[in-house]
Protein backbone atom coordinates (compact mmCIF):
# COMPACT_ATOMS: atom_id res chain seq x y z
CA UNK A 1 0.00 0.00 0.00
CA UNK A 2 1.72 3.45 -0.90
CA UNK A 3 0.68 5.95 2.14
CA UNK A 4 1.60 9.70 1.27
CA UNK A 5 2.52 11.97 4.23
CA UNK A 6 3.41 15.90 3.70
CA UNK A 7 6.05 16.75 6.08
CA UNK A 8 7.28 20.53 6.41
CA UNK A 9 10.88 20.78 7.25
CA UNK A 10 12.14 17.42 9.55
CA UNK A 11 9.40 16.28 11.47
CA UNK A 12 8.66 12.80 11.81
CA UNK A 13 6.83 10.57 8.53
CA UNK A 14 4.04 7.82 9.09
CA UNK A 15 5.85 4.57 9.14
CA UNK A 16 6.33 2.61 6.15
CA UNK A 17 6.71 -1.29 6.41
CA UNK A 18 10.07 -2.27 5.42
CA UNK A 19 10.56 -4.78 2.26
CA UNK A 20 11.97 -7.83 2.31
CA UNK A 21 12.78 -9.80 5.32
CA UNK A 22 11.35 -7.85 8.59
CA UNK A 23 13.82 -6.23 11.39
CA UNK A 24 14.19 -8.81 14.37
CA UNK A 25 17.34 -10.30 16.18
CA UNK A 26 20.57 -11.65 15.05
CA UNK A 27 19.77 -14.88 15.83
CA UNK A 28 16.61 -15.21 14.03
CA UNK A 29 17.65 -13.51 10.86
CA UNK A 30 20.60 -15.38 10.70
CA UNK A 31 18.04 -19.26 10.19
CA UNK A 32 16.64 -17.32 7.21
CA UNK A 33 16.78 -18.56 3.82
CA UNK A 34 17.08 -16.59 0.63
CA UNK A 35 14.59 -15.63 -1.35
CA UNK A 36 14.23 -14.08 -4.77
CA UNK A 37 11.33 -12.10 -4.10
CA UNK A 38 13.42 -10.53 -0.86
CA UNK A 39 15.54 -8.64 -3.06
CA UNK A 40 12.82 -7.27 -4.94
CA UNK A 41 12.72 -3.38 -4.64
CA UNK A 42 8.63 -1.89 -4.60
CA UNK A 43 8.31 1.39 -5.95
CA UNK A 44 5.02 1.64 -4.18
CA UNK A 45 6.43 1.21 -0.89
CA UNK A 46 7.01 4.96 0.31
CA UNK A 47 5.91 7.71 2.02
CA UNK A 48 5.75 11.11 0.13
CA UNK A 49 7.61 13.55 2.60
CA UNK A 50 7.64 17.54 1.93
CA UNK A 51 11.16 19.39 3.33
CA UNK A 52 12.64 22.72 2.78
CA UNK A 53 16.60 22.42 2.09
CA UNK A 54 18.73 25.69 2.17
CA UNK A 55 21.26 25.18 -0.35
CA UNK A 56 25.40 26.21 0.13
CA UNK A 57 24.42 30.01 -1.47
CA UNK A 58 21.60 30.56 1.49
CA UNK A 59 18.79 29.48 -1.15
CA UNK A 60 16.03 27.51 0.18
CA UNK A 61 14.31 25.10 -2.31
CA UNK A 62 11.39 23.10 -1.29
CA UNK A 63 11.57 19.45 -2.18
CA UNK A 64 9.37 16.80 -2.36
CA UNK A 65 10.41 13.53 -2.34
CA UNK A 66 9.75 9.98 -1.87
CA UNK A 67 11.22 8.17 0.99
CA UNK A 68 11.56 4.21 1.36
CA UNK A 69 12.63 3.58 4.53
CA UNK A 70 14.63 0.63 6.31
CA UNK A 71 14.65 -1.71 3.16
CA UNK A 72 16.50 -5.18 3.97
CA UNK A 73 19.22 -5.68 1.36
CA UNK A 74 20.58 -9.21 1.72
CA UNK A 75 18.27 -12.40 1.74
CA UNK A 76 19.90 -14.22 5.17
CA UNK A 77 20.86 -11.17 6.96
CA UNK A 78 22.27 -11.53 9.79
CA UNK A 79 20.75 -8.33 12.29
CA UNK A 80 18.05 -6.70 9.52
CA UNK A 81 18.32 -3.42 12.14
CA UNK A 82 21.51 -2.64 10.35
CA UNK A 83 21.85 -4.26 6.87
CA UNK A 84 18.81 -2.12 5.93
CA UNK A 85 19.13 1.03 4.07
CA UNK A 86 16.78 4.06 2.72
CA UNK A 87 16.01 5.67 -0.29
CA UNK A 88 15.11 9.57 -1.27
CA UNK A 89 13.91 10.03 -4.81
CA UNK A 90 12.81 14.10 -5.61
CA UNK A 91 9.59 14.14 -7.52
CA UNK A 92 9.56 17.94 -7.70
CA UNK A 93 11.47 21.10 -6.74
CA UNK A 94 10.40 24.29 -6.10
CA UNK A 95 7.32 23.72 -7.62
CA UNK A 96 8.72 21.74 -10.68
CA UNK A 97 8.40 17.99 -11.23
CA UNK A 98 11.70 16.04 -11.25
CA UNK A 99 12.26 12.84 -12.85
CA UNK A 100 15.12 11.55 -10.86
CA UNK A 101 15.44 8.10 -13.78
CA UNK A 102 18.55 9.35 -14.79
CA UNK A 103 20.55 11.30 -11.75
CA UNK A 104 22.99 9.83 -10.03
CA UNK A 105 22.76 7.93 -6.87
CA UNK A 106 24.65 9.22 -4.00
CA UNK A 107 25.46 5.81 -1.49
CA UNK A 108 26.03 7.75 1.87
CA UNK A 109 27.07 5.54 4.85
CA UNK A 110 27.24 7.25 8.30
CA UNK A 111 29.76 5.01 10.27
CA UNK A 112 31.96 6.16 12.68
CA UNK A 113 34.34 4.16 14.16
CA UNK A 114 33.63 1.09 12.57
CA UNK A 115 30.81 1.41 14.93
CA UNK A 116 26.94 -0.03 13.88
CA UNK A 117 25.01 2.01 11.83
CA UNK A 118 21.39 2.02 11.43
CA UNK A 119 18.62 3.64 9.02
CA UNK A 120 15.58 1.94 10.91
CA UNK A 121 14.96 5.39 12.85
CA UNK A 122 15.07 7.43 10.56
CA UNK A 123 11.95 9.66 9.86
CA UNK A 124 13.27 11.29 6.17
CA UNK A 125 16.30 12.52 4.44
CA UNK A 126 19.38 11.91 6.44
CA UNK A 127 20.77 14.41 9.15
CA UNK A 128 24.50 16.29 8.81
CA UNK A 129 27.34 14.57 8.30
CA UNK A 130 29.84 17.16 8.44
CA UNK A 131 30.28 20.09 11.50
CA UNK A 132 27.59 20.37 13.57
CA UNK A 133 24.99 22.83 12.22
CA UNK A 134 25.74 22.29 8.48
CA UNK A 135 23.73 21.33 6.08
CA UNK A 136 24.14 17.73 5.18
CA UNK A 137 25.72 16.01 1.40
CA UNK A 138 22.41 14.03 1.65
CA UNK A 139 20.41 16.54 1.59
CA UNK A 140 22.18 18.92 -0.95
CA UNK A 141 21.98 15.73 -3.18
CA UNK A 142 18.38 15.44 -3.03
CA UNK A 143 17.86 19.38 -3.30
CA UNK A 144 20.40 19.21 -6.66
CA UNK A 145 17.27 16.36 -8.09
CA UNK A 146 19.99 13.33 -7.48
CA UNK A 147 18.90 10.06 -5.77
CA UNK A 148 19.87 9.29 -2.18
CA UNK A 149 20.73 5.55 -0.90
CA UNK A 150 21.69 5.37 2.77
CA UNK A 151 22.94 2.21 3.71
CA UNK A 152 23.34 0.64 7.49
CA UNK A 153 26.24 -1.36 7.91
CA UNK A 154 27.06 -3.93 10.91
CA UNK A 155 29.77 -2.68 13.57
CA UNK A 156 32.57 -3.91 15.62
CA UNK A 157 30.61 -3.75 18.94
CA UNK A 158 27.53 -5.83 17.82
CA UNK A 159 27.73 -8.86 20.19
CA UNK A 160 24.77 -11.82 20.53
CA UNK A 161 23.34 -13.47 23.40
CA UNK A 162 26.17 -16.02 23.31
CA UNK A 163 28.80 -13.27 22.99
CA UNK A 164 29.97 -13.83 19.87
CA UNK A 165 30.82 -10.58 17.62
CA UNK A 166 29.13 -10.45 14.50
CA UNK A 167 29.98 -7.29 13.30
CA UNK A 168 34.04 -7.18 13.35
CA UNK A 169 36.05 -6.69 10.21
CA UNK A 170 35.00 -7.38 7.64
CA UNK A 171 31.21 -6.85 8.16
CA UNK A 172 30.85 -3.40 7.02
CA UNK A 173 32.34 -3.47 3.95
CA UNK A 174 30.43 -6.28 3.01
CA UNK A 175 27.55 -4.72 4.26
CA UNK A 176 28.18 -1.70 1.98
CA UNK A 177 28.58 -4.24 -0.92
CA UNK A 178 25.95 -5.91 -0.32
CA UNK A 179 24.03 -2.19 -0.48
CA UNK A 180 25.54 -1.76 -4.11
CA UNK A 181 24.55 -4.97 -5.47
CA UNK A 182 20.75 -4.55 -4.25
CA UNK A 183 20.51 -0.98 -6.00
CA UNK A 184 22.20 -2.25 -9.03
CA UNK A 185 19.99 -5.71 -9.04
CA UNK A 186 16.74 -3.56 -9.02
CA UNK A 187 17.76 -1.32 -12.23
CA UNK A 188 14.52 0.21 -13.27
CA UNK A 189 13.00 -0.13 -10.03
CA UNK A 190 14.75 1.94 -7.83
CA UNK A 191 15.23 5.26 -9.71
CA UNK A 192 18.75 6.45 -10.60
CA UNK A 193 21.74 5.62 -12.70
CA UNK A 194 23.15 2.41 -11.17
CA UNK A 195 26.06 2.94 -13.26
CA UNK A 196 26.84 6.56 -11.62
CA UNK A 197 26.10 5.25 -7.58
CA UNK A 198 28.83 7.73 -5.51
CA UNK A 199 29.57 6.91 -2.47
CA UNK A 200 30.53 9.23 0.95
CA UNK A 201 31.62 9.03 4.02
CA UNK A 202 33.70 10.43 6.66
CA UNK A 203 36.57 8.93 9.08
CA UNK A 204 36.17 5.05 9.56
CA UNK A 205 33.31 5.68 6.63
CA UNK A 206 35.77 7.68 4.45
CA UNK A 207 37.95 4.76 5.13
CA UNK A 208 34.78 2.40 4.16
CA UNK A 209 33.93 4.76 1.22
CA UNK A 210 37.25 4.62 -0.35
CA UNK A 211 37.68 0.89 0.23
CA UNK A 212 34.28 0.70 -1.57
CA UNK A 213 35.74 2.24 -4.74
CA UNK A 214 39.08 1.03 -4.71
CA UNK A 215 37.34 -2.94 -4.46
CA UNK A 216 34.89 -3.14 -6.55
CA UNK A 217 33.74 -6.15 -7.97
CA UNK A 218 36.77 -7.92 -5.97
CA UNK A 219 36.19 -11.87 -5.66
CA UNK A 220 38.26 -11.84 -1.96
CA UNK A 221 34.28 -10.94 -0.35
CA UNK A 222 32.61 -13.46 -2.63
CA UNK A 223 32.35 -16.17 0.46
CA UNK A 224 30.80 -12.99 2.49
CA UNK A 225 28.42 -11.58 0.16
CA UNK A 226 27.15 -15.25 -0.65
CA UNK A 227 26.92 -16.19 3.08
CA UNK A 228 24.57 -13.12 4.15
CA UNK A 229 22.41 -13.67 0.49
CA UNK A 230 23.40 -10.73 -1.33
CA UNK A 231 22.11 -10.11 -4.73
CA UNK A 232 24.15 -11.30 -7.52
CA UNK A 233 26.40 -9.09 -9.95
CA UNK A 234 28.51 -6.30 -9.71
CA UNK A 235 29.09 -4.02 -6.73
CA UNK A 236 31.75 -1.80 -8.39
CA UNK A 237 31.14 2.43 -7.91
CA UNK A 238 31.38 5.46 -9.97
CA UNK A 239 32.74 7.75 -8.17
CA UNK A 240 34.30 7.91 -4.48
CA UNK A 241 34.27 10.40 -1.64
CA UNK A 242 36.22 10.19 1.26
CA UNK A 243 36.33 12.82 4.11
CA UNK A 244 39.72 11.68 6.69
CA UNK A 245 39.71 8.33 6.08
CA UNK A 246 41.00 6.14 8.44
CA UNK A 247 42.31 3.21 6.54
CA UNK A 248 45.44 1.40 5.92
CA UNK A 249 45.35 0.09 9.52
CA UNK A 250 48.25 -2.33 9.66
CA UNK A 251 50.41 0.76 8.54
CA UNK A 252 48.78 3.24 10.52
CA UNK A 253 50.77 3.19 13.79
CA UNK A 254 53.68 4.16 11.36
CA UNK A 255 52.37 6.68 9.35
CA UNK A 256 51.15 8.46 12.56
CA UNK A 257 54.53 8.43 14.10
CA UNK A 258 56.42 10.18 11.07
CA UNK A 259 53.55 13.05 10.55
CA UNK A 260 53.05 13.56 14.76
CA UNK A 261 55.54 11.73 16.53
CA UNK A 262 57.51 15.11 17.66
CA UNK A 263 53.97 16.78 18.77
CA UNK A 264 53.65 15.88 22.44
CA UNK A 265 50.20 14.89 24.31
CA UNK A 266 47.82 17.15 25.22
CA UNK A 267 49.09 17.14 28.88
CA UNK A 268 52.80 18.32 27.49
CA UNK A 269 54.37 15.20 27.46
CA UNK A 270 56.04 13.34 24.83
CA UNK A 271 55.08 9.90 23.92
CA UNK A 272 57.59 6.87 24.77
CA UNK A 273 60.46 8.31 22.38
CA UNK A 274 61.81 4.07 21.52
CA UNK A 275 58.53 3.59 20.78
CA UNK A 276 58.03 6.24 18.32
CA UNK A 277 61.31 6.27 16.61
CA UNK A 278 60.74 2.29 15.50
CA UNK A 279 57.76 3.24 14.31
CA UNK A 280 58.91 5.89 12.60
CA UNK A 281 61.68 4.69 11.00
CA UNK A 282 59.64 1.46 9.81
CA UNK A 283 57.19 3.52 7.99
CA UNK A 284 60.48 4.35 5.68
CA UNK A 285 60.37 0.84 4.28
CA UNK A 286 56.97 1.20 3.82
CA UNK A 287 56.22 3.92 1.95
CA UNK A 288 59.37 2.69 -0.10
CA UNK A 289 56.88 -0.20 -1.07
CA UNK A 290 54.39 1.52 -2.30
CA UNK A 291 56.54 3.18 -5.25
CA UNK A 292 54.55 6.46 -5.20
CA UNK A 293 55.59 8.79 -7.56
CA UNK A 294 54.87 12.71 -7.74
CA UNK A 295 55.36 15.34 -10.48
CA UNK A 296 58.08 17.52 -9.65
CA UNK A 297 59.27 15.06 -6.69
CA UNK A 298 60.06 11.87 -8.03
CA UNK A 299 59.63 8.56 -6.19
CA UNK A 300 58.25 9.60 -2.88
CA UNK A 301 60.06 8.64 0.17
CA UNK A 302 60.61 9.72 4.09
CA UNK A 303 63.42 11.93 2.39
CA UNK A 304 60.56 14.29 0.60
CA UNK A 305 57.34 13.04 2.12
CA UNK A 306 57.23 16.32 4.19
CA UNK A 307 57.98 18.66 1.54
CA UNK A 308 55.72 16.52 -0.65
CA UNK A 309 53.06 17.55 1.83
CA UNK A 310 53.39 20.99 2.21
CA UNK A 311 53.87 21.66 -1.40
CA UNK A 312 51.50 19.58 -2.91
CA UNK A 313 48.53 20.22 0.40
CA UNK A 314 49.63 22.38 3.13
CA UNK A 315 50.72 25.96 1.16
CA UNK A 316 47.54 25.64 -0.93
CA UNK A 317 44.94 24.98 1.43
CA UNK A 318 46.87 27.71 3.83
CA UNK A 319 46.96 30.37 0.54
CA UNK A 320 43.52 29.28 -0.07
CA UNK A 321 42.27 30.00 3.59
CA UNK A 322 44.05 33.16 3.94
CA UNK A 323 43.53 34.37 0.59
CA UNK A 324 39.56 34.25 1.14
CA UNK A 325 39.97 36.90 4.18
CA UNK A 326 39.44 40.38 4.33
CA UNK A 327 42.93 42.58 4.46
CA UNK A 328 42.44 43.22 8.06
CA UNK A 329 41.40 40.03 9.19
CA UNK A 330 44.18 38.42 7.05
CA UNK A 331 46.63 40.76 8.39
CA UNK A 332 45.40 39.34 12.08
CA UNK A 333 45.91 35.80 11.18
CA UNK A 334 49.44 36.34 9.79
CA UNK A 335 50.50 38.43 12.93
CA UNK A 336 49.74 35.69 15.26
CA UNK A 337 51.47 32.77 12.92
CA UNK A 338 54.36 34.58 11.70
CA UNK A 339 55.86 31.14 10.81
CA UNK A 340 54.05 31.88 7.90
CA UNK A 341 55.30 33.84 4.86
CA UNK A 342 52.58 35.54 2.61
CA UNK A 343 54.36 37.08 -0.76
CA UNK A 344 52.64 37.40 -4.19
CA UNK A 345 48.90 36.22 -2.34
CA UNK A 346 51.09 32.87 -1.68
CA UNK A 347 51.64 31.03 1.70
CA UNK A 348 55.03 29.54 2.60
CA UNK A 349 56.41 28.01 5.45
CA UNK A 350 58.27 24.83 7.22
CA UNK A 351 56.99 21.55 7.68
CA UNK A 352 58.79 21.88 11.42
CA UNK A 353 56.84 24.91 11.93
CA UNK A 354 53.75 23.38 10.78
CA UNK A 355 53.70 20.54 13.22
CA UNK A 356 54.09 23.43 16.13
CA UNK A 357 51.50 25.28 14.88
CA UNK A 358 49.26 21.85 15.27
CA UNK A 359 49.89 21.62 18.38
CA UNK A 360 49.35 18.58 20.44
CA UNK A 361 48.92 15.41 19.12
CA UNK A 362 45.71 13.16 19.87
CA UNK A 363 46.63 10.10 19.84
CA UNK A 364 49.90 8.12 22.07
CA UNK A 365 51.73 5.71 20.81
CA UNK A 366 50.93 3.38 19.26
CA UNK A 367 47.78 4.88 18.19
CA UNK A 368 45.65 2.23 16.22
CA UNK A 369 47.24 -0.91 17.45
CA UNK A 370 47.63 -0.51 21.61
CA UNK A 371 49.46 -2.83 23.63
CA UNK A 372 46.45 -2.89 25.61
CA UNK A 373 43.85 -4.43 22.83
CA UNK A 374 41.82 -1.29 24.07
CA UNK A 375 41.31 0.77 20.83
CA UNK A 376 38.40 0.20 18.17
CA UNK A 377 40.47 -0.88 16.03
CA UNK A 378 41.62 -3.92 18.19
CA UNK A 379 37.83 -4.28 18.71
CA UNK A 380 37.67 -4.31 14.69
CA UNK A 381 39.52 -7.46 14.50
CA UNK A 382 38.26 -9.04 17.28
CA UNK A 383 36.60 -12.81 16.37
CA UNK A 384 34.23 -15.17 17.98
CA UNK A 385 33.90 -14.06 21.24
CA UNK A 386 37.42 -12.63 21.27
CA UNK A 387 36.36 -9.13 21.64
CA UNK A 388 39.43 -7.72 20.49
CA UNK A 389 43.31 -8.93 19.01
CA UNK A 390 46.44 -7.34 17.60
CA UNK A 391 46.82 -6.77 13.81
CA UNK A 392 50.54 -5.70 13.98
CA UNK A 393 53.19 -7.76 14.59
CA UNK A 394 54.98 -4.66 16.43
CA UNK A 395 52.21 -4.76 18.91
CA UNK A 396 51.67 -7.76 19.50
CA UNK A 397 55.71 -8.74 19.95
CA UNK A 398 55.97 -6.05 22.38
CA UNK A 399 53.35 -7.58 24.29
CA UNK A 400 54.09 -11.34 23.77
CA UNK A 401 57.73 -11.63 22.86
CA UNK A 402 59.48 -11.44 19.46
CA UNK A 403 58.59 -15.28 18.39
CA UNK A 404 54.84 -14.17 18.73
CA UNK A 405 53.02 -14.78 15.12
CA UNK A 406 50.03 -13.04 13.99
CA UNK A 407 46.24 -15.57 14.15
CA UNK A 408 46.64 -16.97 10.57
CA UNK A 409 43.38 -14.78 9.35
CA UNK A 410 44.72 -11.74 10.15
CA UNK A 411 46.39 -11.12 6.98
CA UNK A 412 43.55 -11.86 5.09
CA UNK A 413 41.31 -9.67 7.23
CA UNK A 414 43.98 -6.92 6.89
CA UNK A 415 43.23 -7.23 2.98
CA UNK A 416 39.98 -6.57 3.17
CA UNK A 417 39.75 -3.98 5.13
CA UNK A 418 42.69 -1.61 3.54
CA UNK A 419 42.02 0.29 0.20
CA UNK A 420 45.71 0.36 -0.49
CA UNK A 421 45.71 -3.57 -1.06
CA UNK A 422 43.36 -3.46 -4.29
CA UNK A 423 45.60 -0.16 -6.08
CA UNK A 424 49.02 -2.33 -5.33
CA UNK A 425 50.79 -3.52 -8.57
CA UNK A 426 48.15 -3.52 -11.51
CA UNK A 427 45.49 -2.80 -9.37
CA UNK A 428 41.75 -3.53 -9.15
CA UNK A 429 40.35 -2.68 -12.56
CA UNK A 430 37.08 -2.32 -11.56
CA UNK A 431 37.45 0.33 -8.90
CA UNK A 432 36.21 3.99 -9.05
CA UNK A 433 37.84 6.29 -11.51
CA UNK A 434 36.67 9.38 -9.90
CA UNK A 435 37.63 10.87 -6.38
CA UNK A 436 37.09 13.07 -3.93
CA UNK A 437 39.80 13.41 -1.30
CA UNK A 438 39.11 15.66 1.94
CA UNK A 439 40.95 16.37 5.35
CA UNK A 440 41.47 18.98 7.86
CA UNK A 441 45.09 20.20 8.16
CA UNK A 442 44.77 19.97 12.16
CA UNK A 443 43.25 16.22 11.87
CA UNK A 444 45.18 14.51 14.38
CA UNK A 445 43.17 11.47 14.56
CA UNK A 446 45.04 9.88 11.59
CA UNK A 447 48.42 10.61 9.94
CA UNK A 448 48.33 13.64 7.24
CA UNK A 449 50.15 11.30 4.83
CA UNK A 450 46.90 8.64 4.68
CA UNK A 451 44.75 10.60 2.48
CA UNK A 452 47.89 11.91 0.35
CA UNK A 453 49.20 8.02 0.36
CA UNK A 454 45.72 7.32 -1.39
CA UNK A 455 45.51 10.25 -3.86
CA UNK A 456 49.08 9.80 -5.22
CA UNK A 457 48.63 6.20 -5.65
CA UNK A 458 45.16 6.98 -7.58
CA UNK A 459 46.73 10.05 -9.62
CA UNK A 460 49.88 7.59 -10.61
CA UNK A 461 47.07 5.22 -12.02
CA UNK A 462 45.52 7.69 -14.15
CA UNK A 463 42.72 8.12 -11.89
CA UNK A 464 40.12 11.84 -11.91
CA UNK A 465 41.42 12.70 -8.39
CA UNK A 466 40.50 15.79 -6.52
CA UNK A 467 42.15 16.07 -3.21
CA UNK A 468 41.88 19.47 -0.76
CA UNK A 469 43.07 19.64 2.78
CA UNK A 470 41.14 22.28 4.92
CA UNK A 471 43.12 24.56 6.85
CA UNK A 472 42.76 24.82 10.79
CA UNK A 473 40.33 22.17 10.05
CA UNK A 474 39.94 19.15 12.80
CA UNK A 475 38.50 15.88 12.44
CA UNK A 476 35.62 15.35 10.30
CA UNK A 477 36.15 18.44 8.62
CA UNK A 478 33.47 19.48 5.41
CA UNK A 479 33.84 22.63 4.24
CA UNK A 480 32.84 22.58 0.50
CA UNK A 481 29.85 20.12 0.61
CA UNK A 482 28.08 21.92 -2.33
CA UNK A 483 31.17 21.60 -4.25
CA UNK A 484 31.33 18.32 -4.21
CA UNK A 485 27.35 18.34 -5.21
CA UNK A 486 28.48 19.84 -8.18
CA UNK A 487 31.42 17.60 -8.90
CA UNK A 488 29.43 14.60 -8.94
CA UNK A 489 26.86 16.05 -11.44
CA UNK A 490 30.00 17.15 -13.68
CA UNK A 491 31.94 13.58 -13.38
CA UNK A 492 28.54 11.86 -13.80
CA UNK A 493 27.73 13.92 -16.56
CA UNK A 494 24.33 14.89 -15.17
CA UNK A 495 25.09 18.52 -15.12
CA UNK A 496 27.64 19.84 -17.51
Amino acid sequence: MKRRTMVKGFAAAAAVPAVGVALGSPASAATGSASSDSLVFDPAGYTELTTTITDTDGVAHEVVYHFYKAITYVAKPVDATYQSLNVSVPVKIDGTAVDATHAPILLANQVGGYMPSSTASATGIGGAMGPAGTISRQQLALAAGYVVVEPGARGRTLVDSSGTYYGTAPAAIVDLKAAVRYVKSNKGRIPGNVHRIVSAGVSAGGALSSLLGASGDSPIYDSYLKEIGAAEGSDAIFATGAWCPITDLEHADMAYEWNWGANALSSGSLVDRTISKELRTAYGDYLASLKLHAKGFGKLTVRNLDEYLVKTHLEPSATKYLAALSDADRATYLAANTFITWSGGRATFAWADFLTHVGARKKDAPSFDLFDLSSGENNLFGTGTTKARHFTLYSLRHESGSSARLDSDIPGKLDLMNTMHHLAGDANQNRSKHWWIRLGTKDSDTSLSVASNLGARLENLGDDVNTSYYWDAGHGADEDPGDFITWIGKVSGYRK
